[in-house]
């Protein structure tokens, strides 16, 4: 069985767990990560999570729960957690700005679907991405696929948010990259303080987008209600 190794005693890990710190910009992974394929990891998380339920007292052998361990594995490797594997990078798709638009491009209300790493627990929100181009621009889609993949496994908002301004900069050759997100975290809507108005925002700005002239003007783009009948 896995033994987990920490130089922190429990009350430092309960304090970081509630008070959602991160500790770097990039998802704290393993060398070893890749080793194991897509099988090999869900036939593994298959048995534990058989363990877990087997520990609540559930009954197994009911109809109800007998696929659940299995559905449950091919869920975090295929889906919730599917962004943890390189091969599932989206390619960048840039295209040369032949038509010379040098305003600022705003992609809103970009579905976020995460997973808290503290608890393992829902991160539900929208991302807005925006960029100024400096002779490419990217795939509208792309910019969604770029949200998805880095919110699709266990995150920090602070970290999602850095991580999509980080890889829009390095597809798009560019600084002028600015991510605003906002969630709600089920971790602190259904258990501890139970507050289920509460949202989280974050904000990442990078070169023009620094300037608050330019900052602002994105931010008012984000007020502008989108209705399409």
């Amino acid at each position: 069985m896995f033994q987990l190794q920490t130089n922190m005693n429990d009350e430092t890990i309960n304090e970081i767990g509630e008070n959602h710190i991160g500790t770097s910009a990039k998802t704290p992974l393993r060398a070893d990560a890749f080793e194991l394929t897509d099988q090999e990891k869900i036939e593994r998380i298959q048995e534990s999570v058989k363990d877990i339920l087997h520990t609540l007292g559930m009954d197994l052998t009911d109809d109800s729960l007998q696929g659940t361990p299995k559905r449950v594995a091919k869920a975090f490797v295929n889906e919730l957690f599917m962004g943890l594997n390189p091969k599932n990078k989206p390619k960048p798709s840039t295209f040369e700005n032949n038509y010379n638009y040098g305003e600022m491009l705003v992609e809103k209300n970009i579905v976020v679907y995460s997973t808290c790493e503290h608890h393992l627990l829902p991160i539900i929100g929208r991302a807005h991405v925006a960029y100024i181009s400096n002779g490419k621009v990217i795939g509208l889609s792309k910019m969604n696929r770029i949200v998805e993949y880095f919110a699709k496994r266990p995150q920090v908002q602070e970290r999602l948010t850095m991580q999509v301004v980080q890889a829009m900069q390095e597809a798009l050759g560019t600084q002028d990259v600015a991510c605003v997100i906002d969630a709600k975290h089920l971790c602190v809507n259904s258990r501890g303080i139970k507050d289920i108005e509460s949202s989280t925002v974050t904000a990442e700005f990078g070169g023009k987008f620094k300037e608050q002239a330019t900052k602002s003007e994105f931010l008012d783009y984000l007020k502008l209600e989108t209705k399409f009948e």
